[in-house]
């Protein structure tokens, strides 16, 4: 015989009753992990969506994702960063962002599953990933006191939601209904003796018959007991759906609705911002840039422009949210070693001085041979050096205590520059306007610092609140933490913007045109050759100054086949392009810009 087990029961001359299963069926257990992965999904929206409203207490800044993107990106292998930057140029951040998310995801479907039979220790991981976005908080180098409470809140709804949502998944049992036939159906006889009961299990008197008497007899049967799961309708485990249905949708709602407004109120912050840049009329500047030079501009078809315009002028920066300041209640900090007047500058001080316009090529240390990094504007602000006069401050040459300006911005970058060559004569400036508006926020509105002729990863300082004299071996900068060098002129560089690599123009003459660059020195000659030969000399635009890029063209006679054009300059100081190429990890890529192109 074989062994009854809790899915079937054998009853003595009985057939064997079909199978009836305890447990959920294949599609359930698998609806049901479905189920807890969405609620995972659902329980990381909770946290997410509450973060982004109790963020508005705190700043944009704080919001969870926010927070562990910057704290990713602090400590980002420098190989790391170039690489994306390089990949993804100004779109990295979003990759940066939508990557952290993913991966939230994947976690969230999880813990969504692990809940499922372990739910303290599902909701206990939602609470941890709560506690690394408040470290990664606290962490930033700008942070606030209240920049952790996003994260803690946001974690601690969070695993609520998953704890209701997985409850409505427990299995519980509950009665089944018999099928008609199971309940009307006779029971198989398999007599062995008229004189014995067939099936001690039958509530029906078994009739038998006698060779002397044709009566029927009626015997009833001895009454035994059945086991509870054999007596009624089968049980089945199963969860409640409805419940589930009704709670999961209470929580995408409540999430949904808390980003919502989380994000209108936060836009509502920005939008006094955005009022008070629209408010400004910056003033005639007291020293105007000169006219730039009718032949400074080639219009070449292809070439860069001469004058950038605001919207595609180059963002590299590591701030995943664009800090949006207003004006009205922005301050100025200058202080720190030989300091010997301190000052505090609004925005409207700044603008009551004399202002000065000029036009400066910026570069970003970042840029690759030939890249899209570098970029020219007319910019107006105010001459950094009289402040620091104005303040006490004297160069390293005549006996000052600092060689080192800290910038600090309000996002918490740290940008040095040398002391020395602010002071040296230089356009340096902190600027307020941007071809002819007032600062994009993208590009430091209200006030950002310029220093010409230096890489903006140790001039550039975009957001500025806070001037800080110190020196270079007493205090390290933002990236001079993370390899670059702590001093950083501009290389000279060129680049061919026409035509572009592995274009196919037609065979005969085409013009081969680009921008080169040497802030603060100047360009005094371009070089182009094709497949290895000769060096030929291009001819150079106008230059504006020596602070701004100049524009090369030279005639190519182009043979069918394919070719490669390679380009070099050389400064005002005689040094020409070397040709050995490096990456731009300490401090700016070298090499010559080359295409190739396909001639029809």
């Amino acid at each position: 015989m074989r062994d009854v087990t809790d899915q079937e029961t054998i009853s003595p001359g009985s057939v064997l009753e079909p199978h009836q299963p305890h447990g959920p069926s294949a599609v359930g257990r698998l609806l049901r992990v479905v189920l807890g992965a969405l609620s995972g999904l659902l329980a990381a929206a909770v946290s997410l969506g509450f973060a982004e409203l109790v963020a508005v207490a705190a700043r944009p800044e704080a919001s969870p994702v926010t927070a562990v993107g910057g704290a990713v990106i602090d400590r980002t292998p420098v190989s790391l960063k170039d690489y994306a930057v390089r990949n993804f140029g100004t779109n990295d951040k979003l990759v940066l962002q939508l990557g952290i998310v993913a991966i939230l995801a994947l976690f969230a479907f999880a813990l969504g599953v692990f809940a499922l039979r372990f739910r303290r220790t599902g909701c206990a991981g939602v609470l941890a990933f709560g506690v690394i976005g408040a470290v990664a908080a606290w962490s930033r180098p700008d942070y606030h006191r209240l920049d952790a409470l996003p994260s803690i809140v946001g974690a601690l709804l969070g695993a609520a939601a998953l704890w209701l949502l997985t409850e409505r998944l427990t299995l519980r049992t509950t009665p089944a209904a018999r099928l008609p036939e199971q309940a009307t159906a006779p029971v198989p006889q398999t007599p062995t003796d008229p004189t014995t009961l067939t099936d001690p299990t039958s509530p029906s008197p078994v009739e038998h018959t006698t060779e002397d008497d044709e009566d029927t007899v009626e015997t009833p049967l001895p009454r035994t007991e059945t086991p509870a799961a054999e007596a009624g309708p089968t049980s089945r485990p199963a969860f409640d759906r409805r419940g589930f249905v009704l709670a999961a949708a209470a929580t995408a709602a409540a999430s949904a609705g808390a980003g919502a407004l989380g994000r209108t109120l936060n836009n509502r912050r920005g939008a006094v911002a955005v009022a008070s840049r629209a408010a400004i009329a910056l003033p005639a500047p007291a020293s105007r840039a000169a006219a730039v030079p009718r032949g400074a501009d080639l219009g070449i078809p292809g070439l860069s422009e001469f004058t950038t315009p605001n919207a595609k002028f180059y963002r590299v920066d590591t701030a995943l949210v664009v800090p949006k300041i207003d004006a009205t209640t922005w301050r100025l900090r200058i202080h720190g070693m030989g300091v010997g007047k301190e000052l505090t500058l609004s925005y409207d001080d700044l603008l009551r001085r004399d202002l000065i316009e000029r036009d400066i090529t910026l570069t970003c240390v970042s840029n690759q041979v030939g890249g899209p990094y570098v970029g020219n504007a007319r910019w107006i602000g105010v001459r950094l050096a009289d402040l620091l006069r104005e303040a006490g401050v004297r160069p390293p040459s005549r006996g000052g205590k600092a060689d080192q300006l800290v910038a600090h911005s309000v996002d918490g970058m740290a940008i040095g520059s040398p002391v020395e060559t602010v002071l040296d004569g230089r356009d340096a400036m902190l600027a307020l306007g941007m071809n002819g508006e007032p600062l994009p926020f993208a590009h430091g509105f209200p006030v950002r610092m310029l220093v010409p002729g230096l890489y903006g990863y140790v001039s550039a300082c975009k957001w500025l609140h806070e001037l800080e004299l110190t020196t270079f071996d007493s205090y390290d900068a933002y990236w001079v933490k993370r390899s670059w060098s702590r001093e950083a002129p501009i290389k000279t560089e060129s680049r061919i913007d026409t035509p572009k690599p592995f274009a196919s123009p037609k065979a005969g003459r085409v013009p081969v045109a680009g921008v080169a660059w040497a802030q603060h020195r100047g360009i005094d000659r371009v070089q182009v050759r094709v497949d290895g030969g000769r060096w030929q000399t291009a001819r150079l635009a106008d230059e504006d100054s020596t602070d701004t890029w100049r524009q090369w063209l030279w005639e190519w006679d182009a043979t069918p086949g394919s070719h490669t054009l390679e380009v070099r300059a050389t400064d005002r100081d005689g040094y020409t392009q070397t040709d050995h190429r490096v990456g731009t990890v300490p401090n700016g890529a070298t090499g010559w810009h080359s295409v190739v192109v396909s001639v029809d």
